[in-house]
């Protein structure tokens, strides 16, 4: 029977530093087996809105569930089912990276030694370093390998990548997240905060877009591309009492044309051509241009 619980379920979740809201009202769903990225930029709640799922912190109010569980009074059932990659990684300094794994094995009825072996190899990890000696790119490839060898229910990554160099960081994205959870037949999730956007481009089912806490945007990562446009023209002259109703971010350059088109890219394109422009061109966004754009998409309502 397949799953229909949500792994993760926030509902009008707000926690507050004294007057400020670091998330304030936040909603969302993440269904099982999805690739869920959550954006915004920095201080935008993303990491505060992690640990409270972790009960890391508490919520001031609102509500969090994990699995379907209180993070508050389930919290032990709740991690054996996950893993957490932070955006900044920490371990014992005197344990090596042997004694790292071993220690994270020990507290894990699964772990999968095939993949401890890949990965070490692939990192080139010298088994026998110490903690204290490893760089901070090493230090989150140590954390990666112990966060995905328990063949996790749900991955939760803050930022899983930074400090790993660009190849690296590709192979382990499009490699050992993606076989991960394609290896779990449907009932693996993965919950990733990260500015790597485009990266992270090919495996993201779903995502929210979240600015000073609130939800700016949540969407089918499919849906978004197909709803947002760019619209590109080039005209013989600069053009003149062109009504372009609905469009977005217009921009006018002498004789060029550029503006974003939220659902209603095909009447638009109508109106420019209209207009017998010397080239125009309509293209898709890619969820890293829908990030950036996002407050001209929505209005810069939250």
């Amino acid at each position: 029977m397949q799953q229909t619980t949500p792994v993760i379920a926030l509902d009008k979740l707000t926690r507050r530093y004294g007057k400020l809201d670091a998330v304030n009202g936040l909603s969302l769903t993440v269904q099982p087996g999805r690739c869920y990225g959550f954006f915004g930029r920095n201080g935008a709640g993303k990491t505060t809105t992690i640990k409270c799922l972790l009960n890391l912190l508490r919520p001031t109010s609102g509500a969090a569930r994990v699995f379907g569980l209180d993070p508050r009074r389930d919290e032990v059932a709740i991690k054996s089912r996950l893993s957490y990659v932070p955006d900044t990684v920490a371990f014992y300094p005197w344990m090596t990276v042997r004694d790292t794994l071993n220690y994270r094995a020990s507290f894990r009825k699964h772990w999968n030694k095939d993949i401890e072996i890949d990965l070490l190899d692939r990192f080139k990890l010298n088994q026998d370093q110490k903690a204290s000696d490893l760089s901070k790119g090493q230090r989150t490839q140590l954390a990666l390998i112990a966060a995905v060898c328990p063949e996790p229910e749900l991955l939760v990554l803050d930022e899983p990548t930074s400090g790993l160099d660009p190849i690296v960081r590709r192979e382990f994205i499009e490699t050992v997240i993606g076989a991960y959870q394609s290896a779990g037949g449907g009932a693996r999730t993965v919950f990733v905060s990260t500015h790597l956007i485009s990266e992270f481009e090919g495996l993201i089912d779903e995502f929210t877009i979240i600015d000073e806490g609130r939800e700016l945007l949540t969407m089918p990562a499919d849906a978004a591309r197909d709803r947002f446009k760019r619209i590109r023209a080039r005209f013989t002259e600069p053009p003149v009492d062109l009504a372009l109703p609905g469009a977005l971010d217009v921009r006018r350059n002498g004789r060029d044309l550029e503006f974003l088109a939220n659902g209603n890219s095909n009447e638009l394109l109508e109106i420019v051509r209209a207009r017998r422009p010397e080239q125009s061109r309509c293209e898709g966004l890619s969820l890293e241009e829908i990030f950036v754009a996002s407050k001209a998409l929505t209005g810069g309502k939250v």
